[in-house]
């Protein structure tokens, strides 16, 4: 695709204004994260209740990914994803006011909601801009995802340190998040021949080719087996350090700062892999990465070993959901909401159940061998590589 300079200064605007977006969302979620501990103390709520009050986050986050898929292809991702942008700001701040677990758990489901609403539009967003530049992108915006992540963290745990309180740390970090998402509003890409959106793309007979076909399932499944292995990878890595391998505690969390610094790591440079290599052949080659690297470890039985396999199964895992998400968009243009969510939603169910998979089959049969399964996942994230064909980048 040729570009005037006029119109490729337009892209680097959209493009910036998408990494803003990710940027904001990671920080969102590293925020509240930091704040946990506080609100759960404020609370008096115990681990059980703590975990009733968090699945609200999940059921908003799903619930909102049911959605958004059709009102981004009835109004265009620019329309959805600026004023949610702007609600992730507010939604932060909620659960620093909640008297109780029930209003908590109400107040996380907005939260959720939002993010997941978020998530499916600006990545729908990320993928116009990807098909208007013609190389590859998503790679690069996942990344600032995860530095997001960690920039809200990091703060919130400052703010903590500071004797700041939950509602002045979410009120600050909410602060920043509105202006970044105004910075976005002003620069963001909406294509200027945007493919149609009319009532079809909107109503239950219009949805055709939005539907499960084979091709967006396998897309789903790939997401599916990649996401059980980051959920399994941030509860399970940790406690299979300390207590199989016997390593302090100290050690043992370096086992998830590993796999989570290499995740960055490979999103960072995932994009010039994926125009060197095809999406195909990337993807491929980190799925063998991600099995044979965790899968040694598992071999190695020892604690440097398990945090060496953890980083490469990180660096493995870093490309394939932003190479499935830019797939899953590329299907049909006019429908790329909808693919999006579908496949979002998937993912996001593996997220959450492979920790439980994980510590169900741990129960039976040891954690070390319930490690197996997401390197069986990611050797079969190899083998379907295929899934990933694409059909507007050259290579």
């Amino acid at each position: 695709m040729h570009v005037t300079t006029a119109d490729r200064g337009t892209l680097v605007r959209g493009r910036v204004a998408v990494c803003l977006l990710f940027l904001l969302a990671g920080m969102a979620i590293g925020t509240w994260t930091a704040r946990i501990p506080s609100i759960k103390q404020e609370l008096g709520l115990s681990d059980g209740q703590l975990s009733l009050g968090l699945l609200g986050i999940a059921a908003g986050a799903i619930a909102g990914m049911q959605v958004v898929g059709r009102l981004v292809d009835r109004y265009g991702s620019v329309r959805v994803m600026l004023p949610m942008a702007f609600a992730q700001s507010v939604v932060l701040i909620l659960p620093a006011y909640m008297p109780n677990l029930a209003a908590l758990a109400l107040a996380l489901f907005a939260f959720g909601a939002v993010h997941g609403t978020l998530d499916v539009a600006m990545n729908a967003n990320a993928v116009e801009v990807e098909r208007a530049m013609d190389r590859p992108l998503m790679s690069s915006f996942h990344a600032v995802f995860s530095i997001g992540g960690f920039v809200g963290a990091a703060v919130g745990g400052l703010l903590a340190h500071a004797a700041f309180t939950p509602a002045a740390t979410f009120a600050v970090l909410a602060a920043a998040i509105a202006l970044l998402a105004l910075w976005a509003s002003r620069w963001a890409f909406a294509p200027p021949a945007a493919p149609a959106r009319g009532a079809d793309a909107g109503t239950t007979g219009g949805a055709g080719t939005a539907g499960w076909d084979r091709g967006l399932l396998l897309l789903g499944l790939l997401g599916i087996c990649c996401m059980i292995g980051e959920g399994a990878a941030a509860d399970w890595s940790s406690v299979y350090l300390r207590d199989a391998l016997g390593s302090s505690a100290g050690f043992a969390a370096a086992a998830y700062a590993a796999f989570s610094i290499m995740m960055t790591a490979g999103r960072l440079v995932g994009d010039r892999l994926a125009a060197r290599l095809g999406p195909v052949t990337l993807v491929r080659g980190c799925g063998l990465l991600a099995a044979s690297g965790l899968g040694a470890a598992l071999l190695a039985d020892h604690p440097v070993a398990a945090v060496i396999g953890f980083g490469c199964f990180g660096a493995g895992l870093s490309c394939i959901v932003p190479q499935v998400f830019s797939a899953a968009g590329r299907r049909d243009p006019a429908r790329a909401g909808q693919a999006l969510a579908r496949v979002a939603s998937l993912s996001y169910v593996g997220f959450l159940s492979g920790p439980v998979l994980i510590g169900s089959v741990a129960e039976l049969v040891g954690l070390p061998r319930a490690l197996v399964i997401p390197v069986v996942l990611a050797a079969f994230v190899a083998l379907a590589a295929a899934a990933l064909r694409p059909h507007s980048f050259t290579k």
